[in-house]
């Protein structure tokens, strides 16, 4: 027995169910199991009523358990042969952890998200006690997270980082700048335990410091999703939060796989939430089944607080009729300057990918995939079922530039300049290029409409007078009529995206 403050541990155990048929309610049952099993000098635990209608459980050594179950089957055969008892067998490797609360149930709630479902529940109310059975290799786990409802000991919530490039390296040392402050402010203990790309992982079940670097560059471990979740497994870690920071079509296909393990997630990759209908909607039902959440405010708008408002406003029942405006940081960037300088495009998107701002590949933001996808996630945030195929995408790359490497395309950007030149001179007079989506129609039916195009605005409009790489959100709604509720600041950049990321965390893990 192993004791934690006023919780007691007693390891070594085993279940024996007795199961019946209608019999529980004959006098003399319990005391027959109690007799015979005395009288093989079996002691006995915990015994309780089983959730299952007519069952018993009783807890024993496990060294005693074969015998439980060899004389409790003597002693109850005629019952046996009638049907009256109709099971009785032992489980193994089982651990009982004794503690008083008043308000358990809240401990089984936060049990339940950590998958651990106990054996057994046995509670004497007068006394507040409550005794609850696990299997062995549960024990760490369940005891952690006793001691945390009870005792206010800090929440430990242990991190899996899926991708340190930009934004995944500047969120790991946001994490490692705050986590002293977190513990003390908010009763948390952020571990980062994996740090995954492409090729390899390095894993600490006790948490990365400064040196992270290092010990990535120096793992010798092949990347593997199952040899994740069963180092999580194996190491018995609680609260756990998957983070993805790539940008990768093929990673999404896990998110099912850490949601049935037992993982939150939280992600700034926008892949999944314009996958198919059906496969978007049969996460969201594995969530719930699971009781996990899925975070990913910066699926648009970076850093800004967009996702959550028109989730606020559509769960209120305001009838949103529009959504507008420049999605990405990025081609916001590009625009607001190369409508006020002189310099060539190509310059602007040079400039733009050594800030960081585009995608690893600028294609991914100059084609409008990037703005299609954001525009998408919103109009599935109302509900509307459209597909990615709908949307309307005016590609701002060259057909003879699409299909060549990235380095080829780099080296060929100023074959854009011609035309963009043109495209500026043309317009009227103090008017500006913005790159925008805009989602509109009926959107009280199925679906809406979905276009990401390039348009010529006055200068003095509220698009027109966007700054730097800064997004704008235009919400428009039945109630607020032709005055939008407008949405505006920093949209793109690793640290803004990483500190929404980082804000996502910690709401996925107060509310573990």
């Amino acid at each position: 027995m192993t004791t934690s403050d006023t919780i007691n541990i007693y390891r070594n155990k085993a279940l024996v169910n007795f199961e019946g048929k209608d019999f529980l309610g004959h006098i003399g049952i319990d005391s027959r199991i109690f007799k015979v099993l005395n009288e093989e000098g079996i002691s006995v635990g915990v015994i309780s009523q089983q959730a299952i209608e007519n069952g018993i459980s009783v807890l024993v050594d496990e060294k005693d358990a074969e015998d439980a179950v060899r004389v409790l089957q003597e002693e109850f055969k005629k019952e046996k042969s009638n049907g009256a008892v109709s099971n009785i067998y032992n489980i193994s490797n089982v651990a009982v952890i004794g503690f008083v609360s008043e308000n358990y149930s809240k401990i089984l709630s936060e049990l339940q998200r950590n998958k651990i479902f106990p054996l057994l529940l046995n509670q004497i109310a007068s006394a507040g006690r409550v005794n609850i059975v696990v299997t062995d290799n549960q024990t760490e786990i369940a005891k952690n997270i006793v001691e945390t409802e009870i005792y206010g000991k800090p929440k430990v919530v242990h991190l899996a980082l899926i991708g340190h490039g930009n934004v995944g390296g500047t969120l790991v040392e946001q994490i490692l700048d705050s986590e002293h402050d977190i513990l003390k402010r908010k009763r948390l203990q952020l571990k980062i335990v994996a740090i995954v790309n492409s090729k390899k992982m390095a894993l600490n079940k006790g948490g990365f410091g400064s040196d992270w670097r290092q010990k990535v560059n120096y793992s010798q471990t092949d990347s593997s999703i199952e040899s994740l979740i069963g180092y999580a497994k194996e190491h018995h870690l609680e609260n756990l939060v998957m983070v993805d920071n790539t940008a990768s079509k093929d990673f999404v296909k896990h998110y099912d796989a850490f949601v049935d393990n037992g993982f939150d997630i939280v992600s700034s990759n926008k892949i999944y939430n314009t996958l198919p209908i059906a496969t978007y909607r049969n996460l969201r039902k594995s969530l719930e089944k699971n009781k996990k959440k899925y975070l990913y405010e910066t699926n648009v708008g970076a850093g800004l607080p967009l996702i959550d408002t028109i989730k606020l406003l559509h769960l209120s029942g305001e009838n949103i009729t529009r959504i507008k405006g420049v999605f990405s940081g990025t081609l916001s960037y590009v625009f607001n300057n190369f409508s006020l300088r002189e310099d060539k495009f190509s310059t602007i998107i040079n400039e733009a990918l050594e800030k960081g701002y585009t995608e690893p590949d600028p294609r991914e933001d100059l084609s409008g995939s990037d703005v299609a996808r954001k525009l998408l996630i919103l109009a599935r945030e109302l509900d509307l079922i459209n597909e990615f195929e709908d949307i309307n995408i005016q590609n701002l790359v060259p057909e003879n530039l699409l299909s060549v490497s990235k380095s080829e395309f780099l080296s060929r950007l100023e074959e854009l300049d011609e035309e963009y030149q043109k495209i500026k001179e043309d317009q009227e007079p103090e008017h500006v290029l913005r790159y925008v989506g805009d989602l509109h129609g009926d959107l009280q039916k199925e679906k809406g409409e979905l276009d990401v195009k390039l348009i010529s605005v006055p200068a003095t409009s509220a698009l027109g007078q966007l700054k730097g790489s800064d997004s704008i959100f235009e919400i428009y709604t039945e109630s607020y009529g032709e005055n939008p509720i407008v949405i505006m600041g920093a949209g793109a950049g690793a640290k803004v995206t990483a500190r929404g990321v980082f804000g996502d965390i910690l709401r996925v893990s107060e509310t573990k």
